[in-house]
């Protein structure tokens, strides 16, 4: 007789709605030789109360130990990841424009001040004005001809090194910020999953 088994790979991150009522299928990819599998996947695995917060990480023990206890019988295999990261999801609030208004001022105005005294701290119009000497002999005290072609030049430059403008991607490749971005969540992953692991240990003890 052919033994039943089945193989689990855990989703990385689901976002979930309150009061979710947690199922197999919604944490994992399940897939085997049983005949039952869609009972299987329908299996109740966590409730979302409210003192799960924003957050909460269902562990691969815990996922087991529901399943042996449902299904002793059953052959169970655990690819992959240990933990799942549940988000939970908040009520959708509209967009504040004033508030979008500021921010976005604040950041233009913060980004152009930092361009500026780093121009400045180089000595960038003493550069320009000594390049426009080479090229013509000539002192200026200001240069546009170069200075213009550079101003546009530093916002192409900006352009194509975000690989964005507004929602247009130039090419597959991810931006700086994009990889950043990932890494920071990444981090945020393995502190919560960290955390969470803690917190579970010092409420067995």
């Amino acid at each position: 007789m052919q033994e039943e088994k089945v193989y689990i790979q855990l989703k990385k991150k689901i976002a979930v709605d309150k009061q979710h009522l947690l199922i197999l299928k919604d944490v994992a990819f399940v897939t085997g030789n049983i005949d039952y599998l869609e009972q299987l996947e329908t299996l109740k695995i966590y409730q979302i109360t409210e003192k799960d917060n924003n957050v909460s990480v269902i562990d691969g023990f815990q996922l087991l130990d529901t399943l042996v206890e449902a299904y002793p019988f059953l052959s169970v295999e655990l690819l992959g990841a240990n933990q799942v990261i549940v988000e939970i999801k908040k009520n959708d609030k509209k967009a504040n424009f004033f508030l979008i208004l500021f921010i976005w001022m604040l950041l233009c105005i913060g980004s152009a001040m930092a361009i500026m005294n780093f121009h400045y701290d180089v000595s960038m119009e003493e550069v320009h004005q000594g390049l426009y000497f080479l090229l013509t002999g000539e002192q200026k005290d200001k240069p546009l001809w170069i200075q213009i072609p550079y101003s546009i030049g530093l916002g192409l430059g900006m352009i194509l090194f975000f690989n964005h403008i507004f929602k247009k991607r130039f090419n597959e490749e991810p931006s700086p910020l994009e990889v950043e971005m990932f890494n920071y969540q990444q981090d945020l992953d393995h502190y919560l999953i960290y955390h969470e692991n803690v917190l579970n240990k010092r409420d067995d003890s």
